[in-house]
């Protein structure tokens, strides 16, 4: 089977790992989106995926958009027999979906139709979602609106963070994506609507997405904590009893009864919210390093956060 690979996100590197390692496949060209700067240095380094892709002698193709005719043609060109996509970053247009000869084939990392678009994981989180999985979806030109090949379904655990619940959706996706090929092979491959009136949408995190609104209650901060951890991560401004103002991340917090005002911090880096107390568990100044609380408290003297909306 000829396969053309799609996708951008790490969350991705195992499913093109067991392509690469399966004996039926043929990967003839894995398609990921252009190199740009990353990080605090703004350095451009290959993606994991391209990495990959490389170190397995595999071509490499990375067109700015792919609906672009000399993009289709290329693809056109190879005369795959499946696509297969994970978390690329683009919507693929019909003149791409018709040319492999098998369909192409979306992982996606929910429950579908809950939480179409790009940011899945970090929406089951915020949600309070109680359960997520990873979707093998039939594509047509919507996004994420195709038919359901078939779903798996893993229990979110209680302190999940976005880091850890990608990693495990990473890896339990190949053996998705396994079966969804054997059915493909056999010919009995479902084709399951999807219910709009279920449907929900994630867009896209931004770098000021994790920034903290006081006014929200316990609970909802805290979810958010996990959601935006480890990118774009919680952030909030603290005021000092020197004057002086700080931005920080919040790595790991608890919600807690009690009440106090927005954004006030009462011993113990309880921080009052909408609606009861967010205790504070780990932090991290801008430039610093990550550590606990207390030992936080211990170098600095806090009177309360400055983004408090209340």
């Amino acid at each position: 089977m000829r396969v053309v690979y799609l996708g951008s996100g790490d969350i991705g590197v195992p499913s093109l790992r067991w392509l690469l390692d399966a004996p039926h496949v043929e990967v003839c060209v894995v398609i990921t989106q252009p190199d740009r700067p990353s990080g605090r240095h703004l350095e451009i380094h290959d993606s994991p995926i391209k990495q990959l892709a490389l170190s397995s002698h595999v071509p490499v193709f990375q067109p700015v958009k792919i609906r672009d005719e000399q993009a289709v043609a290329h693809i056109a060109s190879l005369q795959p027999d499946l696509l297969v996509v994970m978390a690329y970053g683009q919507i693929l247009p019909r003149e791409i979906l018709e040319i492999p000869r098998l369909g192409a084939l979306n992982l996606h990392a929910s429950l579908l139709p809950k939480h179409r678009g790009a940011a899945p994981i970090q929406a089951a989180l915020l949600t309070g979602d109680l359960y997520t999985g990873v979707t093998a979806m039939w594509m047509d030109e919507g996004l994420d609106t195709g038919d359901i090949l078939l779903q798996r379904r893993f229990e979110i655990a209680p302190n999940e963070t976005a880091g850890s619940l990608h990693d495990r959706l990473a890896a339990q996706a190949p053996e998705i994506l396994n079966e969804s090929l054997a059915l493909i092979k056999s010919g009995q491959a479902p084709r399951q609507k999807q219910n709009e009136k279920d449907a929900t949408y994630a867009p896209k995190l931004h770098r000021y997405s994790g920034r903290i609104d006081w006014t929200l209650d316990a609970a909802q901060i805290v979810r958010r904590v996990r959601a935006f951890h480890p990118w774009p991560g919680s952030s909030t401004e603290l005021e000092l009893a020197d004057g002086r103002v700080m931005v920080v991340k919040i790595h790991k917090a608890q919600a807690a009864d009690g009440a106090a005002t927005c954004g006030e911090i009462l011993e113990g880096f309880l921080v009052g919210c909408g609606d009861g107390l967010v205790r504070v568990l780990e932090i991290q100044a801008a430039g610093g390093k990550r550590m606990e609380a207390d030992a936080f408290l211990r170098g600095h003297h806090v009177i309360r956060t400055r983004l408090a909306q209340c």
